[in-house]
């Protein structure tokens, strides 16, 4: 009953959706610093107003579809296997932009029909959604998030979404979260706080078998993440010349594998001292207690690890709880904010957090009505499924799902002109161990006439921490780093037709024995034409390649499509 609840637990998530206009997710351990790997945080109590901007199109916008299409894929190298395959799928794209409501969700399920002994045949919900709900006007509000999505972990435990589908390589991620966030204020003093609760589970059974005598690569499974903070602060001039704060916060995720805990606790005083109109020197500092602890594998009568028969370890929960990493002491950081205008924010800081120098900062800029420039710089401790509760947290509200324009899956990114929209940073490992995370990344969103376009580029890497003398513990210290660009391309030719495109490339460098670089590229395009009112036909091409240092030979593979779309 488990897996069959994850994808009714997405829906649930996508379709009620809640999110507020000050999307803090579960990063803001410190106070300051962002974690969502690609995605950025602000301040420490919870405040503000990313994706909330008012869109100028319809209050309510609710598109279901139902296509039908017959789909071909071809191994060009090393092989040379010929699937073919009949797609059904239905979804809907919906958005809200209410006085007091907003969000947006893609969710679609589609069932791929095979035939032959190497048939694809499998059922597949995709889905992703940010929003929020006022339950009090300009006091509380309620937000939720979630993602479901295809994607491909390999046997390094590299992850990317609209990347080559291979059965043996197909998993699912699922993440949801949700709670409430208050503001109010007494006399001269504005309060913020909120409350995070988070899921996030991989499902990747072909990324964890292994040949006979090889270890398996400990693939993350399931974690529940908790947040909560408040702050407590006075604007420059109400009523000292200066701005004064205090913030305290929590964070703690219990991951199942090994029953691992990454927990953070803080209290900081912060400072806002202007220098002008539109720029201002920030300072804080405080303590911090952070401890990452876990347990050690089961072992058989042989002192080996007991694998259980999902192919992950079996943890041993007799044995005590281990430290692996404990830092506690002052924390500080110094930085500038400038907004020079409601189109262009900076800020950018510099600190002692997690025992070692820290920089982290984020840049937005909105040329236009319609376009966007974002840029983030992170800095965090937490395991994989904190991070991209948060990425989905710092999603904006208002975006239009990008999709591989063959398959349907999700791709890296979202469109919109608003906040970061990019969660191919998050996924580029799904190692269980938690880990120090640094980072940047960048987004550009345009639209021009009929055409739609953006890419995301950034750079993620990870230090995994562990305990000495565990199973775990030989990943101690180990470094992976993602590189990553995801680029779209949408828009209409004439009243009957329109077009997509998107390209992915990512490069996991792994620190890790025996488990090599990893390069995927690929690109797909689509046309559609409209036959009828609502009845349209479709055709699509697709190109994939991967390519893993420790293997002679490279994947690539052509996919086609041809078939039928009706909107309703």
């Amino acid at each position: 009953m488990r897996h069959q609840s994850l994808p009714s637990m997405c829906a649930i998530a996508a379709l009620c959706l809640s999110g507020p206009a000050f999307a803090q997710g579960f990063g803001d351990n410190g106070g300051s610093e962002s974690q969502s790997g690609g995605q950025s945080e602000s301040d420490g109590g919870g405040g503000n107003a990313k994706g909330s901007r008012k869109r100028s199109g319809p209050a309510v916008q609710f598109a279901p579809y139902i296509e039908v299409s017959q789909i071909v894929v071809a191994e060009l190298s090393p092989g040379d296997d010929v699937v073919t395959y009949t797609q059904v799928a239905a979804g809907v794209d919906a958005s809200i932009n209410g006085r007091n409501n907003g969000g947006s969700v893609s969710l679609r399920y589609e069932r791929n029909i095979g035939y032959g002994d190497n048939a694809i045949d499998s059922g597949t919900l995709s889905g992703i959604a940010r929003g929020y709900a006022t339950i009090i006007p300009q006091a509380l509000t309620l937000e939720a998030g979630g993602l479901a999505s295809k994607t491909n972990v390999d046997g390094n435990s590299g992850s990317s979404l609209d990347a080559l589908a291979r059965t043996n390589s197909e998993s699912r991620i699922y993440s949801v979260y949700a709670g409430p966030n208050l503001h109010t204020s007494t006399g001269d003093v504005e309060i913020n706080a909120n409350y995070r609760i988070g899921y996030t589970r991989v499902e990747a059974p072909g990324a964890i078998v292994t040949a006979g005598g090889i270890t398996p690569v400990d693939v993350f499974d399931d974690s529940v993440v908790q947040s909560a903070k408040v702050h407590a602060a006075t604007r420059p001039g109400d009523p000292l010349p200066v701005g004064i704060g205090l913030g305290a916060g929590w964070t703690q995720e219990d991951i199942s594998n090994f029953d691992q805990r990454v927990r953070d606790t803080y209290i900081r005083g912060d400072v806002t001292v202007p220098v002008g109109r539109s720029i201002a020197v920030v300072g804080g500092v405080g303590y911090e207690d952070v401890e990452v602890s876990g347990r050690d594998a089961l072992l058989d009568s042989a002192g080996d690890p007991v694998i259980g028969s999902d192919g992950r370890y079996v943890t041993d929960k007799s044995v005590p709880r281990q430290l692996a990493y404990d830092v506690s002491g002052l924390i500080w950081d110094v930085g500038v904010v400038w907004r020079p205008s409601t189109r262009t924010s900076l800020e950018a800081h510099v600190g002692r957090r997690y025992d070692s120098t820290s920089y982290y900062g984020t840049f937005s800029w909105a040329p236009d009505s319609r376009s966007g420039v974002n840029v983030s710089v992170y800095s965090s401790i937490s395991g994989f499924g904190s991070q991209l509760n948060t990425a989905l947290a710092n999603l904006p509200t208002e975006f239009s799902a990008t999709r591989n324009a063959l398959t349907g899956d999700l791709g890296g990114c979202v469109s919109s002109t608003q906040g970061n929209n990019c969660l191919s940073g998050v996924l580029g490992s799904v190692r269980s161990a938690a880990y120090r995370s640094r980072g940047i990344a960048a987004s550009y969103s345009t639209s021009v006439g009929r055409m739609n376009a953006g890419v995301g580029a950034g750079y993620d890497r990870r230090s995994f921490i562990a305990a000495q003398g565990t199973v775990l513990g030989a990943a101690n210290g180990v470094l992976d780093e993602n590189y990553w660009v995801a680029l779209y391309l949408d828009g209409e030719l004439g009243p009957n037709a329109g077009f997509s495109a998107n390209t992915y490339t990512s490069w996991l460098n792994s620190g890790f024995n025996n488990t090599g670089d990893v390069l995927s590229v690929g690109a797909s395009a689509a046309y559609q034409r409209r036959l009828l009112r609502g009845l349209s036909a479709r055709a699509a091409l697709a190109l994939d390649y991967l390519d893993n240092s420790l293997s002679d030979e490279d994947l690539t593979a052509a996919s086609a499509l041809v078939g039928l779309r009706y909107d309703f």
